[in-house]
């Protein structure tokens, strides 16, 4: 009964992941050159975000005008209250793939005092962010996050600071910017969850968070200084499977370690590698081919483990590096100049610990109650129903990350 309520549970939430999940955190950016009458405008915004207004102006071109309408009216510059209208009509630019570029320029009838304002999105994904990277007039350069608490950014006159809010996001702001980014993550904190279903004490909790932890906040410094500069679409789709493994790893030690389940995993990845091969999708073979060896190599040693938690301790270490290029991606868009970078850094990675953490601190003390009553028959049900689940969350996200 309880493994057919966990198929159950699997197949719902993969087939119901299909709405908000796909689209993940939402977000879009703009870079200003501020003159002394106007500005030069560039903004950015994933193809799968317009989608959520039933626009895609790669695969319906006659959408092309509307997406335009759509960022001058919402990404806007205002002077002395003023509006700053396009001085000419905008044209898209070349574009990263997946990615839709437009760019403009606006002149303002009483320059001074500029405010920039974003409500992009807003009416259809209220947890929006949009991030801005301002130029100055003197080349002093600002960012700034928006959303639907702060939808406006005053920027001082001629590139001075007359006040906090010019000098664009601070330290705590980006805090928080961590603590958001964690909470609406679903995929890292399903990867966290399947993480503490089977842990045992705390002692192996604090081993999976530290091991993770380190990971993530290694390879999170190294993509946004542009150290490394890993393939976006292949970081999401590896998220996506180091979700899946570890919950079917939970369901193979819960289940009695079956033969069957490292084979399947082994041979469907081989599979995937035979369809790259054949041009499908955004990751290449060897990366499948390379999966499937890390995963036949994972299941034999936990097979062999006297102490398998210090095994899922390394596979979290392992998967954390990949998760730090999953958070990377938001910095690392806004090319932050170098005197805020540093900043930006630490108190983004401080908000994605403290966010981490809550959620840690919040579901393990539940497990532990769970593990103590009825001795310990609900803690299994819910490891099982849970890991069944989570795998096919992340089954889901890796497939369409792959080759959606």
């Amino acid at each position: 009964m309880t493994r057919a309520l966990a198929a159950v549970a699997a197949l719902w939430l993969a087939l119901a992941a299909g709405g908000a999940h796909a689209h993940g955190r939402s977000l879009s950016y703009s870079s200003w050159t501020l003159t002394a009458d106007g500005a030069l405008v560039r903004v950015r915004i994933p193809r799968l975000e317009l989608t959520r207004l039933a626009m895609d102006p790669v695969l319906e071109p006659g959408t092309q005008a509307a997406v335009l309408g759509l960022l001058t009216e919402h990404v806007r510059l205002t002077s002395h209250g003023r509006p700053c209208p396009p001085s000419i009509d905008p044209m898209p630019v070349p574009a990263p793939e997946g990615w839709v570029v437009h760019q403009w320029t606006v002149r303002c009838p009483e320059p001074g005092a500029p405010v920039i304002t974003s409500t992009l999105l807003l009416d259809v994904a209220p947890s929006h962010l949009h991030f801005v990277r301002a130029e100055l007039p003197d080349g002093a350069v600002r960012e700034a996050v928006l959303s639907v608490a702060q939808t406006s950014w005053a920027l001082a006159d001629g590139g001075a600071s007359s006040a906090a809010n010019a000098q664009g996001t601070t330290l705590a702001g980006y805090v928080w910017l961590g603590i958001e980014h964690i909470a609406t993550g679903y995929d890292h904190l399903a990867f966290v969850l399947a993480l503490l279903l089977l842990a045992a004490s705390l002692g192996e909790v604090a081993a999976l968070v530290t091991g993770f932890t380190l990971a993530h906040s290694l390879t999170l410094a190294l993509a946004v200084l542009g150290v490394l500069h890993p393939q976006q679409a292949a970081v999401e789709a590896l998220i996506g499977f180091s979700i899946a493994l570890v919950a079917a790893e939970n369901s193979w030690l819960l289940g009695g370690r079956p033969r069957a389940v490292p084979w399947a995993v082994a041979l469907g990845l081989v599979a995937l590698a035979v369809a790259a091969l054949a041009g499908h999708g955004a990751v290449a073979a060897p990366t499948f081919l390379g999966l499937a060896l890390f995963a036949w190599c994972h299941f034999g040693l936990l097979d062999r483990a006297q102490r398998p938690a210090r095994l899922r301790a390394a596979v979290a270490f392992a998967f954390g590096l990949i998760h730090g290029f999953g958070f990377a991606g938001v910095l690392a868009e806004m090319e932050l100049p170098a005197d805020r970078l540093a900043a930006a850094l630490f108190g983004f990675n401080v908000g994605v610990e403290i966010g981490q953490l809550a959620i840690v601190a919040a579901a393990w003390p539940l497990l532990r109650l769970l593990a103590g009553a009825s001795a310990g028959r609900w803690h299994i049900r819910v490891a099982e129903v849970g890991s069944a689940a989570i795998c096919g969350l992340g089954l889901y996200w890796f497939l369409v990350r792959a080759f959606g």
